[in-house]
């Protein structure tokens, strides 16, 4: 694999970092603005949301420039954010320097999957997105737990500026490492918008607003139901959350591999047996030892989806990818936030802190259904195309 590869996972590190730290350190964030659990959530949905912005927004605003150029720019943007985080005095700034580290997120990962898969034969594009990914799940297996413990040892400020020094040198390797290749045609924004013309692409971005969502609502509060339901204390949930990156590193790996073989299958495969392990875990939450052989499993589950929900909505942009790509990880965050903000309200109605995890099975079992639509009309598609004159654009 190319040496850039590691340096976009170096970058994905840094932001996968900064998406899922808040999670191990809500309680310490609500205690300290004195907000409510579910206020401390909008830290997490406020995120999300702007992470869509910028999926979307800055990939459009930047199809015609460079894309090495933009992923330095991303990076220095992600960089700043966390520095507002960090030394936020209230809420308010706290939530401003969030949304600044955000707007980064999903246009890095949506030009930096098109980039990725650039670099290797055709063959090989999910396992080099998956090898990009491969940061943001080492950022859960390593860098969440550590900040959880630093921010619990010296504050949560200490994580986010430890965050901040960890981008400075995610920008350097991305500088150094990663070649400035020209895209095979001249960039289009007309041309990328016309990826959206095909249904297929839509039903991707769907998939993975439902696949995903789910079980990020159910990890959203996962520091709630670890203390308060399964029993643990609060110094045990960042080795909890280590056994969770374990999980996602696993997936995310093997996930790769077995979309290079069938992506459809995959996502049918893998988003079922996740729909049945969270309702298990939901089930199992009051045992310590069944909620860690839960956590490990709905990590690996849960991000064996990503290479093939990315490869996915790519191979039906093939012509136009980049701002298609940047609209899937917008609906990965779409995603984070319909599940942190359905898991909120669960508990805000007092249905305890297993509540987001119900709710997360019910969002997730949807996917299934609409993998299922989307295969069926794809192999029709396939099958009377030939019959069907020219095929030169996909309307299903």
């Amino acid at each position: 694999m190319p040496a850039g590869l590691i340096a976009l996972a170096l970058g994905g590190f840094g932001i996968g970092l900064t998406e899922f730290v808040i999670t191990g350190l809500l309680p310490e964030v609500a205690a300290d603005y004195g907000v409510t659990e579910s206020t401390a959530g909008w830290l997490v949905t406020g995120y999300a949301l702007a992470v869509i912005v910028g999926a979307l927004g800055l990939t459009a605003a930047t199809t015609r420039l460079p894309r090495k150029q933009v992923l330095v720019g991303l990076l220095v943007l992600f960089v700043v954010g966390n520095a507002l985080s960090a030394a936020a005095p209230t809420y308010g700034a706290m939530m401003v320097g969030r949304v600044v580290a955000a707007l980064c997120h999903g246009a890095f990962f949506g030009i930096g999957s098109v980039v990725a898969s650039g670099m290797v034969a055709r063959e090989r594009r999910a396992s080099a997105v998956a090898l990009m990914f491969t940061g943001l799940t080492a950022s859960n297996v390593l860098g969440v737990p550590f900040g959880t413990f630093l921010g619990q040892a010296l504050g949560w400020r200490a994580t986010f500026w430890t965050i901040a020094a960890i981008g400075v040198v995610a920008l350097v390797g991305v500088v150094v490492l990663v070649p400035a290749v020209r895209a095979p045609e001249q960039p289009s924004l007309v041309r990328e918008l016309g990826a959206f013309r095909s249904g297929q692409v839509w039903l991707s971005l769907g998939i993975t607003v439902l696949g995903y969502g789910g079980m990020f609502g159910a990890f959203t509060y996962i520091a709630y139901t670890l203390t308060s339901v399964s029993g643990f204390a609060a110094s045990t949930v960042p080795w909890l959350l280590v056994l969770f990156g374990i999980g996602l590193f696993v997936g995310n790996f093997v996930g790769g591999k077995a979309a290079a073989r069938s992506i459809e299958g995959t996502l049918l495969v893998v988003l079922s047996s996740l729909t049945v392990v969270l309702a298990l875990f939901a089930v199992v939450a009051t045992s310590p030892v069944l909620t860690v052989v839960a956590l490990v499993f709905m990590g690996a589950f849960g991000f064996a989806t990503v290479p093939a929900l990315q490869t996915r909505v790519m191979t039906h942009a093939e012509h136009a990818p980049t701002l298609a790509s940047g609209a899937n990880i917008a609906a990965f965050n779409l995603g984070n936030a319909l599940g942190a903000w359905i898991g909120g309200l669960t508990i805000a109605a007092g249905l305890g802190y297993t509540s987001p995890i119900w709710a997360g099975a019910g969002i997730t079992v949807v996917s299934v259904a609409l993998t299922a639509v989307a295969a069926t009309i794809g192999r029709r598609h396939r099958r009377d195309a030939p019959a069907g004159g020219t095929g030169s654009v996909a309307i299903v």
